[in-house]
């Protein structure tokens, strides 16, 4: 289960000595140190392109002896200078002495990648913590959701979060055909988390049922994290919805017409 970021009363996440807070699956609460964070995921990079070249260097030299099992390849020489020089090697001999190598090669190949497979999935882990943790503090601090949506930014990530992504330190929007939202108010820039949550509720369904003033009723309007208020939704309707949003609608009572 990932960390879930700390929200305190106002639906605001909590900070301590600049940090957003996470809570723990044990219940521990600590700060989110995202420039440690960073750092020790670039340290792990640089240690990782490290290993990387080393392994691409042994196997370029490596190449120079492939079809070749060292031990054999003596055992051979040591052969062919004791035959005489009308005597030929047996082709099934050297079929052996090819596969042998071959295997040879590959058991190497195999313990290089053994060895560096901790560090890549270290640092693949960081990074997807890193990802999580930067989409949800952008949430919650998003002056788009607290001047315009009814509902916390929890759920509101809960419902529109899969449509977010951080490429190059930045968090960007994709609309429903996977697009990459662009911005409207600097054309040619990619849109901002704001912007881009603007534009998908604006596509949204139910946006009549999370935004403010339009008659939802406050938490409760849009806390399924779909069909607000409703009771019932058609069959068009519910699969408009997100599958968070349908499982919010189904829990909270929601019936499904046809």
């Amino acid at each position: 289960m990932p960390m879930k970021l700390k929200i305190d009363d106002q639906g605001h996440a909590v900070i301590e000595n600049g940090m957003p807070v996470y809570i723990h699956d044990d219940g521990r609460e600590s700060p989110f140190d995202a420039n440690a964070t960073v750092a020790k995921i670039t340290q792990l990079n640089a240690e990782a392109k490290t290993h990387r070249v080393a392994k691409e260097e042994a196997l370029e030299q490596l190449k120079v002896f492939e079809g070749l099992d060292p031990a054999a390849a003596r055992k051979a020489l040591e052969t062919f200078q004791n035959l005489d020089s009308k005597q030929l090697i047996d082709a099934g001999e050297v079929q052996r002495v090819k596969d042998e190598a071959k295997t040879a090669f590959q058991q190497q190949l195999e313990q290089v990648e053994a060895k560096y497979k901790p560090v890549v999935e270290e640092r693949d882990g960081l990074a997807d913590k890193l990802t999580d943790m930067t989409i949800g503090y952008a949430f919650s601090g998003s002056k788009f959701i607290a001047d315009n949506l009814a509902v916390p930014a929890p759920m509101v990530r809960a419902t529109f979060g899969s449509h977010f992504k951080v490429e190059d330190g930045r968090v960007v929007g994709y609309d429903a055909n996977g697009q990459r939202i662009f911005s409207r108010q600097n054309p040619g820039e990619i849109a901002d988390l704001d912007e881009a949550l603007s534009t998908i509720v604006a596509s949204y369904p139910f946006r009549d049922q999370i935004v403010k003033g339009s008659g939802a009723s406050g938490g409760g309007a849009g806390g399924s994290g779909g069909a607000g208020g409703a009771k019932t939704a058609n069959r068009q309707q519910f699969e408009g919805m997100d599958p968070n949003a349908q499982r919010a609608f189904l829990k909270d009572g929601g019936k499904v017409t046809d």
